[in-house]
């Protein structure tokens, strides 16, 4: 994950270092560490000194916090992608596009995480960690409040997409790159709580956010979120206030070597988390959309099952890195992504009511498991050394891939109108959406999934293979 006068006094700070790192990536509820979150810091704290268990508890509800809304903001932007593209909408040319609507959503959602490639030199760069945050949650904050004023398109790309994409990443990795200095036996449950914030946050801000657009409309909705949003990291900020973090060094160099570059696992490592970056977004944008195109659910019940998914995905990222432990870290993720695939073919394609729900739920279990696990199996297979650098690209490769898959997703949808307005209105030239449609989306979504899964289980097979020996716990 990220961070954590004799000269034997430096050979046990050099020790300590690597083995932080180290536990960082083993810790026995790790799995689902907050390795999770993909941070993918170059840091890691020199032995700070032993922080009391108040400071702890800060750390963790900062943490909570703000994994609430980072992730459980890119989580529910379906809601606003529904309301985006339906009649009644606020953004010129944006009704029934839902390629260009939904880049939106996968601009911000994928600068988030791709943002690493430029927070993490900055971390490292200046010691206070608090300002860095705060700046983060206020352009964050200014993007989602400039959104209310849109009106075109564009303006969409400039606020709900660059600012917030921008400030979002430098609101959340400061305090992922601090937390794991600060535990060392519980490392992996306090990280574990921090990404709890995530599935809890995509819980409360589905049915408040429809409830404000419903109510208030979407203009309002955006301005609350965006005062919320600041106002709860205001203290975030403030919980980053300690100089520990002026003892940090980096572990390794922060670019990825070519000999690692020209190895067959990271090839096909990278390919793997393109393709299942693109795949994991589409179920998200589309869930609601499908609940009221297809199922004729209104769009309440449409952002109560979105809640129910992301939830879902909060706890079983614990539960997969749990199961890790036991069946081995590779096998599980490789196992997540095939069946989160197989699922999409199996309960999405041609789903009526209750084979929805199904997926719903276990779409939400499957998917969990490549986020809890990637990052441990990148130290397995490249090396504690090679952590930060292949790390980071990683997830700006991943961010890259979060940018691919909604959009083309939308296209196969094609320029529609929203529900029984469509078939009423003749004037109208679009195609009225249909669960055929939606069967190729569903399709298309599979087959990245699957594919993904392929990538990751031939990685599995040359690390075996590069290591000279096959291990059925890997």
């Amino acid at each position: 994950m990220e961070p954590t006068a004799s000269s034997t006094q430096a050979g046990q700070g050099d020790a300590f270092r690597l083995r932080t790192l180290g536990e960082g990536n083993t810790d026995d509820s790790g799995g689902a560490s907050g390795l999770a979150s993909g941070v993918a810091s170059s840091l890691v704290a020199a032995d700070p000194a032993q922080p009391t268990r108040t400071y702890q508890l800060v750390l963790l509800t900062a943490g909570f916090v703000m994994t609430f809304h980072v992730i459980g903001i890119n989580s529910i932007y379906g809601l606003f992608q529904e309301f985006y593209t339906s009649p009644e909408t606020t953004i010129s040319g944006a009704q029934g596009q839902d390629a260009l609507v939904s880049l939106v959503g996968t601009i911000g959602s994928g600068l988030t995480w791709s943002g690493s490639i430029f927070v993490n030199p900055l971390i490292a760069k200046f010691d206070s960690l608090m300002l860095i945050t705060l700046f983060g949650a206020f352009v964050m904050s200014i993007g989602l409040f400039l959104a209310s004023f849109s009106t075109e398109l564009w303006h969409l790309y400039l606020t709900q997409a660059l600012l917030y994409g921008i400030g979002s990443s430098l609101y959340y990795f400061p305090i992922m790159s601090l937390t794991p200095a600060y535990f060392n036996r519980r490392r992996g449950a306090a990280m574990g709580v921090v990404l709890a914030g995530s599935g809890v946050g995509g819980l409360i801000l589905s049915p408040v956010i429809h409830a404000l657009l419903e109510s208030v409309g979407i203009r309002w909705a955006l301005r609350v979120l965006a005062v919320w949003n600041f106002v709860f990291a205001v203290p975030v900020a403030l919980a980053l206030n300690r100089k520990h973090v002026s003892g940090n060094r980096t572990v390794g160099s922060s670019r990825v070597s070519m000999t690692l570059v020209k190895r067959g696992t990271f090839i096909l490592q990278s390919l793997g988390a393109f393709l299942q970056a693109a795949g994991n977004m589409v179920p998200t944008y589309y869930l609601t959309t499908y609940s009221v195109n297809v199922l004729d659910w209104s769009s309440g019940t449409g952002s109560l099952l979105l809640a129910v998914n992301t939830a879902v995905n909060s706890v079983a990222r614990i539960g997969m890195g749990i199961l890790a432990d036991y069946a081995g870290r590779q096998n599980t993720m490789v196992l997540s992504v095939i069946l989160s695939g197989v699922s999409v073919f199996v309960l999405w394609f041609n789903a009526d009511r209750a084979r929805f729900l199904t997926f719903v739920v276990f779409y939400g279990i499957l998917a969990g498991g490549y986020n809890a696990l990637l990052p441990t199996t990148i130290t397995e297979v490249y090396g504690v050394q090679n952590y930060s650098s292949v790390n980071s690209f990683i997830y700006f490769i991943r961010g890259l891939g979060a940018l691919f898959g909604a959009p083309v997703a939308g296209v196969i949808l094609g320029h529609h109108k929203r529900g029984s307005i469509a078939s009423s209105n003749t004037m109208f030239s679009g195609i009225v959406p249909t669960k055929l449609q939606y069967n190729e989306v569903a399709i298309f979504d599979g087959a990245l999934l699957v594919a993904s899964g392929v990538c990751v289980a031939y990685v599995r097979w040359l690390d075996a293979r590069d290591k000279g020996r096959w291990s059925w716990r890997a």
